[in-house]
């Protein structure tokens, strides 16, 4: 395995968000297109993390490195605990009426069932370290200066603070198991980083335009949605900039996570939550930390 540094893999359970309490329809700035768009994300996460396990546990007989066994058992706790919390982020959309469980079964569907029995077990491990990727690489984008989240609920901003810090985590297991357990060479690494990056575009578009059909959108207010969201989306500066580096790295022969060893927010995160033990008020001291609340 390549010698980095990396950040410990710390379970952190039994979390509280307020995701109970009066958080608004379209929390993100009142914006319509972004707050569906994280809250497709959060329908997605659930089967997403038990694809992700079930895909790394195909493996887990097979390792014999300690360290590597310790990380899997870390790891699988903590996307547990994903999964747990975004279900109870989900309640919060069947209280504004979505039909949440047809579309978790879309996605569970497609992952934990289609996806598992038409490919191989290395190839759905491959597509599992390429998500995770994503996964990690979302914090550029929630953490630097430009401060994206700003005008989020605190509440829904902590609990997708508080998973993009345990996604950098946990960001090279997957990797490791693929590479070291399941010999997944250079090209089928690729390849599963291309199927993933079409698969995690369908979903995510597919759910979210479930999400505004069920809001009342017509398919003219849907498109113009689209339209002004994908320049807040795509353009110079937009919410997928600070990943685009990232991502391409991961095309690199000899690639491995750790080799982005510092993440902003992730010290300075840990370091308020491990003071205050509330992971709202810890993104709060993370935030004024950074000097990122500017509205």
């Amino acid at each position: 395995m390549p010698q980095h540094i990396q950040h410990q893999i710390t379970p952190r359970e039994k979390l509280d968000f307020g995701l109970d309490g009066d958080i608004p329809r379209y929390w993100h700035g009142g914006d319509a297109f972004q707050s569906r768009l994280w809250d497709a994300l959060s329908i997605i996460f659930p089967p997403g993390e038990k694809f992700f396990m079930n895909c790394v546990r195909d493996f887990r007989d097979q390792v014999t490195d300690p360290q590597l066994q310790a990380d899997i058992r870390d790891f699988n706790r903590q996307e547990a605990q994903h999964g747990l919390v975004h279900r109870q982020d989900n309640e919060r959309l069947r209280r504004q009426g979505i039909d949440v469980d047809a579309l978790v079964q879309q996605v569970d569907e497609l992952l934990n069932k289609r996806l598992r029995q038409t490919h191989s077990r290395a190839h759905t491990l491959a597509l599992t370290a390429a998500l995770e990727h994503f996964t990690s690489i979302i914090a550029h984008s929630l953490f630097d200066q430009r401060d994206l989240m700003r005008d989020a609920d605190p509440r829904v901003r902590a609990m997708y603070a508080w998973h993009a810090i345990e996604e950098v985590e946990h960001k090279a297991v997957a990797f490791d198991v693929m590479t070291q357990v399941a010999r997944v060479g250079y090209w089928r690494r690729i390849a599963g980083l291309l199927h993933a990056t079409a698969l995690f575009a369908r979903l995510s578009f597919s759910i979210h335009r479930q999400l505004l059909v069920a809001d009342g959108y017509s398919a003219g207010q849907r498109l113009a949605l689209f339209l002004k969201g994908a320049v807040w989306v795509f353009k110079p500066g937009g919410l997928l900039q600070p990943m685009y580096g990232a991502y391409l790295r991961y095309f690199k022969p000899g690639f491995h996570p750790w080799q982005d060893t510092e993440q902003r927010g992730y010290a300075e995160w840990l370091r308020a939550f491990e003071r205050l033990g509330d992971p709202v008020a810890a993104n709060e001291q993370m935030r004024r930390d950074l000097a990122l609340n500017r509205s």
